[in-house]
């Protein structure tokens, strides 16, 4: 847990301009079976629980606080579902970037609607329902496309 809260720390700058955030055992004698209090500092304002955080700020802490527990436990294989739903366009775009960064060590396989996040993906997988009870994937590698359109980054 301190790994991750002094991890969580360094990054969240990187996601959210200095942002500051801690984790507290709610009893440091009872460490398995006690709850832990997630304190926030964003960017201008006071030190705060998670509680009184609005759903993006919510959303964003919590995502941070994956990332930061992700840098200490690498998994291979990482499947998120409407992470970034409650995100305004500047913090999915944030998001998206940081996800990138983690893609060395990870696979992802993101499940969104937003525009920000699929605009970061290598490869985009869709279901499309064009008659009654037949559902047809779709799938379309970004990186091939581009090389086919002649697209410069």
């Amino acid at each position: 847990m301190q790994r991750s809260t002094s991890i969580s720390a360094r990054r969240s700058p990187r996601c959210s301009a200095a942002a500051r955030a801690s984790l507290e055992l709610e009893d440091k004698t009872q460490p398995l079976t006690c709850g832990i209090e997630i304190r926030v500092q964003p960017p201008g304002k006071q030190l705060k629980t998670i509680t009184l955080l609005s759903g993006g700020e919510k959303a964003f802490v919590a995502i941070a606080l994956y990332f930061a527990i992700m840098k200490v436990r690498p998994t291979p294989f990482c499947m998120l579902d409407e992470i970034d739903a409650a995100l305004d366009d500047r913090n999915v775009e944030r998001f998206a970037l940081y996800l990138r960064n983690l893609c060395d060590k990870t696979q992802f396989i993101v499940i969104t609607h937003r525009r920000g996040t699929m605009e970061a993906a290598d490869v985009l997988y869709g279901v499309t329902m064009q008659e009654q009870g037949v559902s047809k994937i779709l799938s379309l590698d970004l990186d091939e496309m581009t090389k086919q359109l002649g697209i410069t980054t």
